[in-house]
């Protein structure tokens, strides 16, 4: 402050002094409020038991490919739906089928095998899967966000399975 002395040039600086303290103290605690909550969402998620689906075999049936998934419930709860949309796509990448299939029910810390048919589509080619959405998860305190956020794809075929 040049050209200030005295009591109101010290009055001056103490008060630029305050405001900027005050200016800059609500930021300085949302910087520190924002790690703690970055910390609290991984925890929550990782507290929730994964739903593992595994396209385990393709296979022709016919005119179709008959497709079997491996639901690996072992460490959730039981679930009296699961309805998935699923998209076949060709080795090319193009989208061929689109297929909602019913995958429960599930029993509690179970793991089962379904079956169902891509028709008219031959395996070959199939070159990726896509579990596109959860239509409907009913069992407990699931709903269609928590049954699509514990899925963890997985597959044993040469077609890639994803979300």
């Amino acid at each position: 402050m040049p050209g200030r002395s005295g009591i109101g040039g010290r009055l001056l600086a103490g008060l630029t002094f305050a405001v900027a303290l005050t200016v800059s103290l609500p930021a300085a605690m949302a910087q520190d409020a924002t790690p703690a909550a970055k910390d609290a969402a991984p925890a929550a998620k990782s507290d929730v038991p994964p739903l593992k689906i595994e396209l385990n075999r393709l296979e022709p049936a016919g005119e179709a490919c008959r497709t079997y998934m491996l639901v690996d419930n072992s460490r959730g709860p039981a679930l009296k739906s699961l309805k998935v949309d699923l998209f076949a796509f060709d080795t090319e990448g193009v989208a061929q089928k689109r297929l909602a299939v019913e995958l429960g029910p599930v029993q509690e810390k179970k793991t089962v095998v379904r079956l169902f048919d891509f028709a008219g589509l031959a395996c070959p080619k199939i070159g990726r899967l896509l579990l596109n959405d959860v239509l409907a998860c009913e069992g407990g305190d699931a709903t269609r966000e928590t049954c699509l956020e514990r899925i963890e794809p997985a597959t044993k075929t040469s077609a890639a399975f994803d979300r």
